[in-house]
């Protein structure tokens, strides 16, 4: 295969150990740098050339971008998802991750831990803020701060007013965040790949550091994650969309707390670690993935005429719970269940004789005015 990897770094730790994986399994690859592209949209001929030059045809490719790229990194990546070319993280995915507000509300409207956060944008706003997630010392976050920084803990209202208007004042969006203070300095980081965690390691920070990022002086030891925290891990890559993800997390005293989930996950803390060949890791996954490049399934299903694709709750009261899949004859009405959530498991393609249960959800593809009726009605008080 022909692997690109899109950094600006072409001699870190990571780039470097990509290209040193990809080449014992017989791969090329090619360090392409972000900003030397240029994006041709035309109809039914996207394309892209590199450094003025047309680029040849590439198998797959690897995203490593950084924040300060982020616009036009997505840019990029999603051409070349437009040219049909295996992306190891999709543009998309890699934009809600990267905007640490959007990636919370997406984890709120799941069954994942993550600490109470606020956002605000009047300084009227900013106490009642931190009284809703509970109080001072709080953590502030830039939205799309890396390493650690951006990342600011405000002990009393009075400072976190001042620093929230000192930010806000240069044009920089600010997180309000609970601060877990039996995690303080410490975290657990989980390498993900595809459905599976391929390693984890804790970070511990040094001194009187709240921050445990490597980057910022924190030690690193390998850990076997229990149950919890490797579902919690595998699930957060999920929702987010990413193939391969750094998840974040902090030991809360009720369990995992997901904090933050990295689309480009660094290679030197964890293989360092946990002595394994992670970079080699992903080279297999990207050999089993390739063939299937990123596909928009709402986009492309919602094409034909009068059909649309919805998610089915199945509350207590559902006249769908206790029935089959062939009971309900959804077929029959061209009604298909993709999938139905239950819980942390997600079960696709369910068969006929698939039962639905109270707190499933169905990812249901089908004639709006039939969809329209399964999705139970909303009370008026809500």
């Amino acid at each position: 295969m022909k692997i690109g990897i899109l950094s600006r770094e072409p001699n870190n730790y990571s780039t470097s150990r990509l290209v040193e994986a990809a080449k014992v399994r017989g791969h090329k690859t090619r360090v392409l740098d972000t900003l030397k592209f240029n994006i041709l949209v035309e109809h039914g001929k996207p394309s892209l050339t590199y450094k003025n030059k047309p680029i040849s045809r590439y198998d797959a490719i690897i995203p490593r971008i950084g924040a300060s790229v982020t616009f036009y990194g997505l840019a990029v990546v999603r051409q070349f998802e437009q040219m049909g070319v295996f992306t190891l993280n999709s543009s998309h995915a890699i934009g809600v991750s990267r905007d640490k507000l959007r990636a919370s509300q997406v984890f709120s409207r799941h069954n994942v831990g993550i600490p109470p956060t606020a956002f605000v944008r009047d300084r009227a706003g900013v106490l009642p803020a931190i009284e809703s997630v509970g109080g001072t010392p709080v953590i502030l976050k830039l939205l799309e701060g890396t390493q650690g920084i951006g990342v600011i803990l405000a002990d009393s209202v009075k400072i976190a007013e001042a620093i929230i208007e000192t930010l806000q004042s240069t044009r920089q969006n600010v997180l309000i965040q609970k601060f877990v203070a039996e995690s303080r300095g410490r975290d657990v980081r989980a390498f993900v790949i595809g459905d599976r965690v391929i390693g984890a390691m804790r970070r511990v920070a040094t001194g009187d550091e709240y921050r445990s990022n490597v980057h910022r002086g924190g030690s690193t030891e390998a850990i076997k994650l229990d149950e919890a925290y490797e579902r919690t891990a595998i699930r957060a890559a999920q929702i987010m969309g990413l193939h391969v993800a750094g998840v974040d997390m902090l030991e809360g005293k009720d369990g995992p707390l997901i904090m933050e989930v990295n689309s480009s996950p660094g290679l030197e803390g964890i293989e360092g670690a946990t002595k394994l060949d992670i970079a080699g890791s992903i080279i297999e996954s990207i050999e089993e993935h390739a063939a299937f490049p990123e596909v928009d399934v709402r986009q492309r299903l919602t094409l034909a005429k009068g059909y649309g694709v919805t998610e089915v709750p199945v509350p207590a009261d559902s006249t769908l719970a206790g029935k089959t899949l062939s009971e309900l004859d959804l077929r029959d009405r061209d009604v298909l269940v993709l999938s139905v959530q239950r819980g942390s498991v997600v079960i696709p393609n369910p068969g006929g004789s698939f039962c639905l249960a109270v707190g499933d959800v169905a990812l249901c593809y089908g004639k709006r005015v039939v969809l329209r009726n399964l999705v139970p009605k909303r009370s008026k008080s809500s």
